[in-house]
């Protein structure tokens, strides 16, 4: 590498929360360090990228496969192919010192042309059962850094590639975990976070409100709402909670939900990656109700974890009713000593050095 050339990582995720949270922290912590960071991505990264800590943002043609059909495969290879291709030249044209993946689709065709052109390649698994993008790359990639222990480790050819390093957290997480918990006290606030995940879900539009309704109305006056909801929810969200007397804030989005979520006395959401991780972090007890849909799983195996650490309670969706979760609202409440046991296990399990941990990792495989 020339001395005059800025070093540069250019990191590629998909355009979702979940891959590009993780992308910014490493982003931060790189910079941090005098290096410059470029983002390839999709187009859905536009409603999430206005902070993302990059030079530029490359937009690179890429596909799920959609069917099975051959027309479908055909189609994917096509995309991807000329994905390929674009980052082939995108990389001519920015020689970054290494390339990084965050997993989704958008990830593999600028880790395939950086392995094509021999430049150093990590990608990071957030999830504690790799996904498939990730997967296809692992045996291809120059090391695999995981957000959970023991991902991956199975595989021998895999194994000696593997570091743990946790799954890093946003400036604003770590700025959020500096808040101590302070459990429920008899007869106060019981403050109750409620979301989807970065896209919201139905769900919990569904199951909480008449759950609310479900529990003592003694209880009601104490509790202090904030839930997240699609756009076509919120408005008979606000009614149901209205109609009880309940203080209650719904919106489609809340851009400050780290500061929530220390805010909070108990959480309800879904269970990926960066959720888990933050509520890890930040050490606030959980109510987890993973995704039923995912071919791999992976949301019900995050929130296991948590369980297992004592810091959430798992509940899969067939059993997420208004009654199971009033139970579990209720016992909560009634239980302040319970709340305080839980968010700090939640803490213990929590990484806040993750970042750092991958930029060490990013810049040993880059020689630097």
């Amino acid at each position: 590498m020339g001395t005059g050339r800025a070093r540069l990582v250019l990191v590629a995720a998909g355009g979702t929360g979940g891959h590009l949270f993780p992308a910014e922290s490493l982003g931060v912590a790189l910079a941090r360090r005098g290096i410059a960071l470029d983002l390839a991505t999709d187009a859905r990264a536009v409603h999430y990228g206005g902070g993302f800590p990059a030079r530029a943002t490359h937009v690179i043609p890429s596909s799920a496969l959609h069917g099975r059909d051959p027309l479908a495969f055909a189609k994917t290879g096509l995309i991807i192919g000329v994905g390929i291709v674009t980052a082939w030249a995108l990389l001519l044209r920015l020689r970054p010192i290494v390339v990084v993946g965050f997993g989704g689709y958008p990830t593999i065709p600028p880790i395939l042309a950086a392995v094509l052109r021999g430049i150093p390649t990590v990608i990071h698994e957030q999830n504690s059962v790799m996904g498939r993008a990730n997967r296809l790359l692992a045996p291809r990639v120059t090391a695999i850094a995981t957000g959970f222990r023991g991902v991956g480790l199975s595989d021998p050819k895999l194994a000696a590639k593997i570091t743990w390093v946790g799954n890093p957290v946003r400036p604003a997480v770590i700025l959020a975990a500096a808040k101590p918990y302070m459990p429920p006290e008899a007869g106060g606030p019981l403050r109750l976070l409620v979301f989807g995940g970065s896209q919201g879900a139905r769900i919990m539009a569904e199951i909480v409100p008449p759950a609310i309704q479900r529990l003592e109305p003694a209880l009601w006056p104490r509790l202090h709402i904030v839930q997240q909801a699609r756009e076509e929810d919120v408005g008979a969200v606000k009614a149901a909670y209205a109609e009880l007397r309940v203080s209650a804030e719904v919106a489609p989005f809340f851009a400050d939900l780290p500061a929530r979520m220390a805010a909070s006395h108990v959480v309800v959401s879904r269970s990926g990656a960066s959720t888990v991780a933050e509520l890890a972090a930040i050490g606030r007890p959980s109510i987890l109700v993973p995704l039923p849909h995912a071919l791999d799983q992976d949301q019900m195996a995050n929130a296991g974890v948590l369980e297992k650490a004592g810091g959430a309670i798992r509940v899969p969706q067939p059993e997420f009713t208004p009654d199971r979760l009033a139970s579990e609202i209720s016992a909560l409440a009634a239980e302040p000593a319970r709340l305080a046991a839980m968010a700090a296990a939640a803490r213990k399990a929590g990484t806040l050095d993750a970042a750092e941990r991958l930029a060490d990792l990013v810049l040993r495989v880059a020689k630097l």
